[in-house]
């Protein structure tokens, strides 16, 4: 297993936004279980309290909408009250919104760009000038998708907050280099307890069918790429955007059977 806790045996302080449930939830539970202090931002409070079992709970759980300035504020504010800084974003937060490119609001093309870039600039920043000052550094991962690559049908506002996210990960990587290293991981298909709730059996048949590996990817194996990239044997990895999907894109990413869900959504 992939360590990242330092050479010096130190316990990072690892911040998760969206960190309630789907892959958030388990990117949390990856870093609790190589026993960091792990800290949740989410804006279901219900989420916040339900997610994790007793005696496996974050040791900060943050209601908050990353899309409101004054409430991540305040979140970085209990993060230094508690603990004086931060080592590791999972930058995770993000919406998806299923509709034809003419059909979609003006609301919920703001909406969508306003939680998955904006937001995620905006706890990034936050994140960044806490690692900027600190001897360690630091280490940011960005939930991007397969859909910021290359287009998808019905999803304009994601596919484009996505694609956003992908260069706001280089420009930080090269403005913030070499003390604080920042990736990218971009989900294809991943199974989440959203997408059982809310597709048939049918099209999620047909998006794995989709996929050269057989199958639909687990939140679990998103967390392990992002764990990876978070510790010490990604040292020389930043500005990157890594790609993990089954081998969807390799061919040149084919449009989804039936215009099926958002490759991943990352709440």
């Amino acid at each position: 297993m992939v360590r990242v806790i330092a050479e010096s045996g130190s316990v990072r302080r690892v911040l998760v936004t969206g960190g309630a449930s789907g892959i958030g939830a388990a990117i949390t539970g990856w870093f609790l279980s190589e026993g960091h202090r792990v800290a949740v931002v989410d804006r279901d409070k219900a989420a916040l309290r339900e997610a994790f079992p007793a005696g496996r709970a974050p040791e900060l759980l943050l209601p908050a909408d990353v899309r409101d300035a004054e409430a991540v504020d305040c979140a970085f504010a209990t993060i230094d009250a508690e603990w004086g800084g931060l080592d590791v974003l999972c930058n995770n937060a993000g919406i998806s919104i299923r509709k034809p490119f003419l059909e979609t609001t003006s609301a919920e093309w703001s909406q969508t760009l306003a939680v998955n870039l904006t937001g995620a600039f905006l706890v990034a920043q936050h994140a960044a000038r806490r690692m900027v000052g600190s001897p360690n550094g630091g280490a940011v991962v960005n939930t991007a998708s397969v859909s910021g690559l290359v287009g998808m049908p019905n999803y304009a506002a994601y596919n484009v907050s996505k694609a956003g996210l992908i260069e706001l990960t280089r420009t930080m990587a090269l403005e913030l280099a070499p003390g604080v290293r920042v990736n990218a991981v971009c989900p294809g298909y991943v199974l989440t307890p959203m997408q059982r709730a809310e597709y048939t059996d049918r099209m999620l048949a047909e998006c794995a069918a989709a996929v050269p590996a057989g199958r639909l990817g687990t939140p679990a194996e998103i967390a392990g790429l992002v764990g990876y990239l978070a510790s010490d044997a990604a040292a020389f990895i930043t500005g990157q955007s890594f790609v993990i999907d089954g081998g969807e894109s390799a061919g040149g990413l084919a449009s989804a059977p039936g215009s099926g869900p958002a490759r991943s959504v990352a709440v």
